[in-house]
């Protein structure tokens, strides 16, 4: 995707955006085609790898190992030990954590505990420790590399809609971060598709509350 192009329809959006109490973000949205959501093998889900952030923290709650709690104690917004697992077996207090954090991150050689005591919410809320995102790190592992490259990671996925929406940006930053993370987005996911561009109908940039704006 051209960024000389992305760049008109941005300037396009902010153009047409009316001033708000509140700083926007940037909406990326991708229409596909030609798709068979029902087949596994079509659906979209995969962790994007920005070059930027998207304008937000993004909070991170590691389960540790004895191994790695002084490191995630001091990287991590939260941490919780493996002699502490048990206490969220009660309901409303394993509820409340699955809803303060974005991510969870968990040592890989105690993930059966991991699953055993928040698999039934995280999983629902698809916030359980993932490999593929890389979530699920070693004893010997160096948190802060994991916990920055999260600031810089975002899920795509379709899988019942042929449709992607997603934050890129936010107003207050950079035109030129917004649009690396757009390009970011766009490569990583015609690589993700059966068949690539084919299967990108339109793709539109919008702010929080405004109108979108075709990019291609």
């Amino acid at each position: 995707m051209d960024k000389n192009t992305i760049k008109k329809a941005l300037d396009e959006v902010k153009k047409n955006s009316k001033k708000r109490k509140f700083v926007q973000s940037y909406d990326l949205i991708f229409s596909l085609q030609d798709l068979n959501l029902k087949d596994p093998a079509e659906q979209v889900e995969f962790f994007a790898n920005l070059t930027h952030t998207v304008g937000k923290k993004q909070t991170v709650c590691c389960l540790a190992g004895p191994e790695l709690v002084e490191q995630a104690k001091s990287v991590c917004d939260f941490m919780i030990s493996q002699p502490e697992f048990d206490k969220y077996a009660e309901k409303k207090l394993a509820k409340r954590l699955v809803r303060s954090y974005d991510y969870f991150i968990a040592q890989a050689n105690i993930m059966p505990k991991v699953a055993q005591v928040f698999g039934r919410y995280l999983g629902p809320r698809g916030k359980m420790p993932n490999p593929k995102a890389g979530c699920v790190i070693p004893a010997n592992a160096n948190v802060k590399t994991t916990y920055d490259r999260l600031q810089r990671t975002v899920k795509v996925s379709a899988k019942k809609v042929p449709i992607i929406q997603l934050v890129v940006g936010k107003e207050d930053q950079p035109e030129e971060e917004v649009i690396d993370n757009i390009v970011a987005i766009y490569d990583q996911l015609i690589h993700n598709l059966p068949n690539e561009k084919n299967n990108i109908k339109n793709v539109l940039l919008k702010t929080t509350m405004g109108k979108p704006v075709k990019i291609q």
